[in-house]
């Protein structure tokens, strides 16, 4: 009767836990100021939406929600109480053979969603040698050594500065723009607006936005109010030129701040939901307002010098920037499509890819592409069931780790569908 009670135990445990390829993660929030509040933000409704114990308070920012197992908001294994970091110790089959070979036993990339009320500073993320280089000379500003190329897909119109503009565009500004010249050095000023782009004119532009950035604060913060006190008068089609409401808001809620006359430099970008940009290492961006999916580097490595209360590292940022130009075209991220249920984004990196999975009622339950790596994923609207061998409830905010080469299989409620972001290692 023993060996038949332990026989029954086993077989428990080894269908539960052995074969059980799917498990589900409790995900840590930042609430950061820039977040958005209460109920307003897509962060706070997935995890209440999947979460009934979870109660939003409507004052409280609720900007990130972070899915992986990075040290400052690592994910836990429900079920078994584990922090995922800890259970892939003793579980390498998880990661697969060829992420253990590239990565180590590691999950290398990040998923996150973000709710934006107010920008995110002007920064960039420095490549692998450069965040090596500043975790070892200054561990207590840069705590983290990897690189953190990132990827972004709106979830609801999303704005952002991204890249530096083409110089015709920035010449045009400045040529509109005397409240900013008679602030900045006349001789760097005047070489930029007569540059005719002849190979120098990333020099010309590191020039002046170094300038530019290290200028006196007060005579930054005065040349933006006499910018906006001017154009409260100017014509419709001159705000509109030069950008009056997204100065205003920008100067409202970082009152004097340099990085208000950033949008004049950078390319202001307007994604609709599903549009996706790629951050390479040493672009310049700010995220400005809405809800987005992001995927990276397992790391929180960035490089400030605007927009933000944060330590600011001009020379640093200033150094390391890409000043080449890029249009709003050539900065949007395409996905290819892998069939009719998915697409996939795939950055020049290793460290992740990132995969939209949408299936209708109407269709066939979808089996997950079977991917050499594992995956964490995220369900971001519908209702219906994620399996693996025991059905999940899936539902908005229901967030999963799927171990390497397995598939899961989502079934849509009658009449609803399945929405989910899926990141992968790209290898």
């Amino acid at each position: 009767m023993l060996i038949g009670f332990i026989g029954r135990y086993y077989l428990y445990y080894y269908h539960r836990y052995s074969v059980q390829v799917t498990m589900e993660l409790q995900c840590k929030i930042q609430t950061y100021d820039w977040g958005k509040l209460g109920s307003e933000s897509t962060v706070a409704k997935l995890v209440a939406s999947n979460d009934p114990n979870f109660v939003v308070e409507p004052s409280k920012p609720y900007a990130e929600l972070w899915m992986g197992t990075h040290p400052n908001g690592p994910s836990l294994i429900i079920e078994r109480d584990i922090l995922l970091s800890e259970y892939l110790k003793n579980n390498h089959d998880a990661v697969g053979i060829l992420v253990k070979k590239k990565f180590g036993v590691t999950i290398p990339f990040l998923l996150k969603v973000l709710s934006i009320r107010k920008a995110l500073s002007i920064q960039a993320h420095p490549n692998r040698e450069n965040a090596e280089k500043l975790h070892k000379e200054f561990p207590d500003l840069y705590k983290d050594p990897n690189h953190k190329p990132e990827l972004t897909v709106a979830l609801t119109p999303f704005e952002a500065l991204c890249g530096f503009r083409l110089l015709t565009e920035i010449k045009e500004y400045l040529a509109k723009l005397p409240e900013l010249t008679q602030v900045l050095p006349k001789e760097s000023v005047s070489a930029l607006l007569t540059n005719e782009e002849h190979g120098d004119s990333d020099r010309v532009l590191k020039k002046v936005f170094h300038e530019l950035m290290i200028c006196d604060k007060a005579a930054i913060a005065n040349a933006l109010k006499s910018f906006l006190k001017r154009l409260e008068n100017e014509d419709a089609e001159t705000k509109t030129f030069l950008l009056y409401d997204l100065i205003k808001r920008l100067h409202n809620d970082y009152p004097g701040d340099v990085g208000c006359w950033a949008p004049f430099f950078m390319n202001y970008l307007q994604l609709r939901p599903g549009q996706a940009i790629f951050l390479k290492a040493n672009l310049p961006h700010a995220y400005l307002s809405g809800d987005c999916v992001e995927c990276m580097a397992c790391s929180d490595n960035v490089v400030r010098a605007g927009l933000t209360p944060k330590h600011i590292d001009v020379s640093t940022l200033v150094d390391m920037l890409d000043y080449s130009s890029y249009s709003i075209q050539q900065l949007l991220f395409q996905p290819q499509i892998e069939d009719g249920n998915t697409c996939i984004w795939r950055p020049p990196v290793p460290d992740f890819a990132l995969v939209k999975i949408r299936v209708e009622s109407s269709s066939e339950p979808y089996n997950t592409v079977v991917r050499a790596s594992p995956s964490v994923l995220i369900v971001t609207s519908g209702a219906g069931r994620a399996a693996d061998c025991e059905p999940l409830r899936a539902r908005p905010g229901l967030v999963l780790f799927l171990k390497a080469s397995r598939q899961l299989t989502l079934t849509p409620d009658e009449g609803n569908h399945l929405e989910a972001y899926q990141a992968i290692c790209n290898v």
